[in-house]
């Protein structure tokens, strides 16, 4: 009688791995709310529109170009900023050589700087003036080192522009670089030129269509990757990848 019972009590036959995710997504949702929670707006009437985000113990402001998809900024940002800052003890940025792609709006690069790291901010063209604007108003006079905001126009001269040999990198940030457009294969070849033996990137993503699957299974040939944040609600996912020695230089 009292196994019966049991059998309908729905606690007493609840699955402990149930419970286990259950608790599992909680804690993601609610460091998905800590992450959005660093977001602020200005309280009062303001000349120039930014928005306001609070990392490393300060304030920074950013100003947005609705005109340009790539000086919006968008969540995966706010996730690879929000990890570096709480993950000070184990990805040390002081000293270290940065580079950032797809800078955008230019709050990582801001972020990393103000973290003590040597930053080489990148986007293409159209992008730099807002980027330079944002990362040297938040900036100046902060940082240990001032960011080098520079074009980077993805798989093009890259040797020129950024030799091997003069130029490695400690890490290679990136926040939702990947969605649908075509340049994933030169965005892949830009990630194998950059990443030598030692290179750490860090690299935030927004799921949204079938070029974002792709693109991590043909990212995962060519790096070894570990999945720091698993963000269901924002749709982020958060990675780290390193050069995997096997397939050091092969991109297929």
């Amino acid at each position: 009688m009292e196994s019966q019972q049991a059998a309908a009590d729905p606690q007493a036959a609840a699955d402990p791995q149930d419970e286990c995710t259950t608790q599992c997504l909680a804690q993601k949702e609610d460091l998905a709310q800590a992450i959005m929670a660093r977001h602020f707006r200005p309280s009062l009437i303001v000349t120039e529109a930014w928005e306001g985000y609070t990392f490393a113990g300060l304030q920074i402001r950013i100003k947005e170009s609705m005109d340009l998809y790539g000086a919006v900024l968008w969540p995966s940002a706010l996730v690879l900023c929000h990890f570096l800052d709480t993950n000070r003890d184990k990805y040390h940025l002081t000293d270290k050589n940065v580079i950032e792609l797809g800078a955008g709006t230019g709050l990582v690069t801001i972020v990393s700087s103000l973290l003590g790291a040597k930053v080489t901010s990148t986007d293409i063209p159209e992008v730099l003036g807002n980027l330079g604007y944002n990362v040297q108003r938040n900036t100046r006079g902060r940082c240990k080192y001032t960011p080098l905001v520079t074009e980077l126009t993805w798989g093009q001269e890259l040797e020129q522009r950024f030799p091997r040999t003069s130029h490695r990198f400690d890490y290679v940030l990136a926040a939702d670089v990947v969605y649908a457009h075509p340049y994933l294969d030169q965005l892949m070849d830009t990630f194998d030129h950059l990443c030598q033996d030692g290179t750490q990137i860090l690299w935030a993503m927004r799921f949204r269509l079938d070029p974002e699957n792709s693109f991590v299974g043909r990212f995962q040939k060519c790096f070894k990757v570990e999945l720091l944040y698993d963000l269901p609600s924002l749709s982020i996912k958060l990675y780290r990848a390193w050069r995997s020695d096997k397939t050091s230089g092969e991109i297929t």
